[in-house]
């Protein structure tokens, strides 16, 4: 007489994440997309070339010059 044995491999269990730790990853997640969204409205909505952090320079201004006026803001 065979007999046969099934070799049973225990289920999979999901990875508890703690709360604390999710809730750190979602807070530094919207903090630097916070950052960029504002360093992006700085450059197309703010820097004027003669006010501008980076020195009186406008290459910024002209390279985002066209996209200001796409998005609605003055510049002349």
């Amino acid at each position: 007489m065979s007999t046969t044995s099934a070799v049973r491999t225990p289920a999979a269990s999901p990875i508890a994440t703690p709360l604390v730790t999710a809730g750190v990853k979602t807070v530094s997640l919207l903090v630097g997309v916070a950052l960029l969204a504002l360093l992006v409205y700085y450059f197309i909505g703010v820097d004027e070339g003669a006010t501008s952090v980076f020195g009186k320079s406008m290459v910024i201004h002209e390279f985002f010059h066209d996209g200001r006026h796409l998005l609605g803001f003055p510049c002349h």
